[in-house]
């Protein structure tokens, strides 16, 4: 069993998915840190990445390692445990305890498998909703995320201003790009080739598609760095040799780790998961049910946004932040920006990044002095 809260949501008001499904006493998982004050005013709900989940500030329960918010989250942090309240859920279609392809169906009585349904990131965001129903939390804080989690950020936005009074959506993008659907489908096909895969029902016979998902985690980790970091980290050195084998072992250090990457990766994480929560993330594109004009979201939005993105990332490049930022522009919302300057890709919103912490750090403090919360904002 693992640590931490799970609640059973739905049981009187089915979770009405997308695809027309419904999902009904379905769990949820998530963490929390700090302790939400007497009028709930003080609830910062963290949305994660897609390889992510909702152990933010404390040892994993599968790897033992850090939390991956680690360095944000905690006393005299940005996202300061002594003031905040801090949450993060395991998204609809995870595996670390929320609903999803390893979970039990309660209907057949075995694992979910391919037979979950497709999701969207507006599903994860309204089982987010339902669990604040459930927690008697009316309105956030604030609700930030990185990368697929800034996408459940804007979502939150423009389905639930009245419920959030400050966004931080960090590397991401209002669309996926067809760049970042071919990398999506290139790790599906990889999990699908593996023979252990058994058409989605690897479980029944003991299996698992472990290589497949290694060469998945290979493939999109690449997409998570920049070519500078690389070549700095990496270059063309080898892995413990002096010269080539002339062989295809990881002669070189990146190969070595990148099959580290890949073989951790499926210790904690499940293959359909992947396949479901990679697909809801090509399916986003905010702009289609507003009439293919962005700002059309975010028309009178009373929510205050900080946008954030950095120099090297290539994967959701400034470009897109920029398109977010020009969207919340026309449609007279209350918007900063800001550019980090990084050499570490994509993964920058994880790392060391002091810019980063003194700007999110910043407009939360900010933030919380314009609600009023004036034992929050440090006033």
């Amino acid at each position: 069993m693992l640590p931490g809260h799970r609640v059973y949501l739905g049981a009187d008001r089915p979770l009405k998915l997308a695809c027309g499904a419904d999902l009904s006493n379905f769990p949820l998982a998530y963490q929390s840190y700090g302790e939400l004050n007497a009028d709930k005013s003080n609830a910062i709900l963290v949305c994660h990445a897609l390889t992510g989940d909702q152990f933010l500030a404390e040892s994993h329960p599968v790897t033992g390692k850090a939390g991956w918010w680690d360095l944000l989250v905690g006393p005299g942090k940005p996202l300061d445990t002594s003031r905040y309240f801090v949450m993060c859920t395991n998204v609809l279609g995870g595996c670390m305890g929320t609903a999803g392809p390893s979970e039990i169906n309660p209907e057949t009585g075995d694992r979910w498998g391919l037979n979950f349904p497709v999701i969207t990131i507006a599903d994860m965001v309204h089982a987010q909703a339902m669990l604040l129903d459930h927690l008697g939390i009316e309105k956030l804080f604030a609700v930030i995320g990185g990368s697929m989690g800034g996408m459940q950020v804007l979502e939150w936005a423009a389905l639930y201003p009245e419920r959030v009074f400050a966004a931080v959506p960090i590397a991401s993008a209002a669309q996926h790009s067809a760049q970042n659907i071919a990398f999506h489908e290139v790790g599906r096909q990889a999990i699908m080739a593996d023979p252990d895969w058994c058409g989605g029902e690897y479980w029944k016979d003991g299996k698992s598609p472990h290589r497949g998902l290694a060469v998945a985690r290979m493939a999109a980790h690449i997409t998570y760095l920049s070519e500078p970091k690389l070549h700095e980290k990496f270059g063309r050195r080898l892995q413990d040799r002096e010269r080539v084998t002339y062989g295809f072992d990881a002669d070189f250090q990146i190969e070595s780790y990148l099959r580290h990457q890949g073989i951790s990766f499926v210790e904690r994480f499940d293959a359909n998961s992947y396949l479901h929560i990679t697909r809801a993330m090509d399916y986003f594109d905010m702009a289609a049910r507003y009439g293919g004009a962005l700002a059309n979201a975010f028309r009178d939005n009373p929510v205050r946004f900080c946008v954030i993105s950095f120099t090297s990332d290539w994967l959701y490049p400034t470009a897109e932040s920029r398109r977010i930022v020009h969207a919340l522009n026309a449609a007279a919302a209350n918007v900063s920006f800001a550019e980090i300057v990084s050499d570490a890709g994509h993964d920058a919103f994880l790392l060391d990044e002091p810019e980063f912490y003194r700007v999110l750090a910043g407009f939360l403090g900010g933030a919380a002095y314009h609600r009023g919360l004036h034992e929050l904002s440090g006033e």
